[in-house]
């Protein structure tokens, strides 16, 4: 019988002590459950990926043609990634990641979707800030390219718009930097980010003042743990065209 907790890997990072656990819940199924916790603060489980995956079909549904480039910030257990390589449409992706340990855990394939990622050769894992990447018009998120511009910029890494996995992100959610970053979509590019909370009004409105159209979207699945349905959100915004 599979121990029902154990810890893969745990490593000191810039952000704290971040380890990688697998347990087994026997009132919900006979099936590993992945874990990320940074210090004593769960980041992510397998457990809960509805969102995670929205991000990328609410946001390629919006991309027009095809051979399309595409960037996932937040490499986290993989679930976005993923999902997005299901688009046949894609020929590439540039999956960014801050921290050298969850790029290794997947190489490694510690975790289940390592093995996918791995395999699909339009899949390629770029060690840096997304942040800094962003909104650095010398460098851009693709080291062998600059200048390159994308279809897709899907964002998975802080909380939400007001709550920040590192409190230097704040800096990103303003219109001259989230400006930098569109100047990275080709015209009629798409930018679509998660968030735990609820859509924020104010958060919309900054959005649009960089983007011709932004929707926002409610994800709901269900949480065993609380016994009811949650949600989490997705905003997906539009370049113009010119």
């Amino acid at each position: 019988m599979p121990p029902l907790f154990e810890e893969l890997d745990s490593r000191d990072s810039p952000l704290g002590q971040i380890s990688l656990r697998k347990r087994r819940i026997p009132a919900f199924g006979d099936r590993d459950i992945y874990e990320v916790k940074l210090g004593e603060e769960f980041l992510m489980s397998s457990m809960f990926v509805a969102a995670e995956e929205a991000l990328s079909t609410l946001g390629l549904a919006q991309v027009q043609g095809d051979n399309l480039s595409v960037v996932v910030g937040g490499l986290g257990l993989g679930y976005t990634a993923v999902a997005a390589l299901k688009d046949e449409r894609i020929s590439e992706l540039l999956v960014v990641d801050a921290l050298e340990t969850v790029i290794g855990w997947h190489q490694a394939e510690l975790v289940p979707l390592g093995k996918i990622l791995n395999a699909d050769k339009r899949n390629r894992y770029i060690l840096g800030s997304f942040f800094d990447l962003a909104t650095d018009p010398s460098t851009g998120f693709d080291p062998a390219s600059v200048g390159k511009q994308f279809d897709a910029i899907l964002l998975d890494i802080d909380h939400s718009p007001t709550e920040f996995l590192n409190p230097v992100n704040a800096g990103f959610y303003t219109t001259d930097n989230l400006s930098r970053m569109a100047a990275q979509l080709k015209p009629s590019g798409v930018f679509a980010m998660w968030s735990q909370n609820p859509p924020e009004e104010h958060f919309e409105a900054l959005l649009k003042t960089v983007f011709e159209r932004v929707d926002s979207h409610l994800v709901s699945f269900y949480n065993p743990f609380q016994g009811r349905e949650s949600t989490n959100s997705v905003y997906v915004c539009v370049k113009s065209s010119v």
